[in-house]
């Protein structure tokens, strides 16, 4: 924001507003930062969710945002990842220039079918486009709490590998969960695979579409080819849900 927020205290409000206060900065890429808050009695949220939050400068102008949870409740802490869109009102100022110990204001968890539910243990699949891995992470996380044996593969398309948000946590083998990082712009050196959009041939050996489920998160155009090509491959349309930004 150009102006700067003052803070909020105080209990929730009608409104279901509550102060959160801002406890962790980590850098995940050059403009994707990880936001950790303290939300005293936060009531808990699924994965998948997400949250609004509310900034109010001095002189009462107040801008709103969404962002997606990226972790599974864990008490009064709150994970959020913010990356910082160019010429961006809100999301600059929270990826760099919120002071840790700052307030600002936070409503949820919000949203009810992007989610998931770890007592249903089918399947995976897990489509994520840049920054979209933010709620597809607290899918993989949640799912590692449960120790689930179902398999699951996250499709992880970046521009770049500079690009990779949370690279040593999905670089790391993790009990029937495959990682394909697929480049657009600029693959590694010695990649297999070219740059290049998401293709059919990307989801070749990934869960047979009988009893599995999609969660595909991202920008507008990457949720639709994806989704397109997943139910080319006979993924059933009700199977596949979808979270887009931009």
């Amino acid at each position: 924001m150009t102006r700067t927020p003052h803070a909020a205290g105080g209990p929730a409000t009608p409104g279901g507003w509550r102060p959160a206060r801002l406890a962790e900065r980590e850098k995940q890429t050059a403009t994707g930062r990880t936001l950790r808050f303290h939300v005293p009695g936060w009531p808990g949220h699924r994965p998948g969710q997400h949250v609004d939050v509310r900034l109010t400068a001095d002189d009462g102008y107040q801008a709103v945002r969404s962002y997606s949870l990226a972790a599974p409740a864990d008490a009064e802490t709150v994970e959020l990842g913010v990356q910082a869109a160019p010429n961006g009102e809100v999301s600059p100022y929270l990826a760099d220039a919120l002071p840790v110990g700052a307030e600002i204001e936070m409503k949820g968890p919000l949203g009810g079918w992007f989610v998931w539910d770890g007592a249903v243990d089918s399947p995976l699949l897990l489509a994520a486009g840049g920054c979209g891995v933010v709620p597809l992470m607290a899918i993989l996380r949640a799912r590692r709490m449960t120790a689930s044996s179902t398999p699951c593969t996250l499709l992880y398309s970046v521009r770049d590998p500079d690009e990779v948000w949370y690279a040593a946590e999905l670089d790391a083998t993790q009990p029937f969960l495959s990682v394909r990082i697929l480049h657009t712009r600029r693959a590694p050196a010695g990649s297999p695979r070219p740059a290049g959009r998401i293709t059919a041939g990307d989801l070749d050996g990934l869960p047979t579409p009988v009893g599995s489920r999609c969660y595909v998160c991202g920008p507008t155009g990457f949720v639709e080819h994806t989704s397109d090509l997943l139910r080319a491959a006979g993924h059933p349309a009700d199977r596949i849900r979808t979270e887009r930004f931009g």
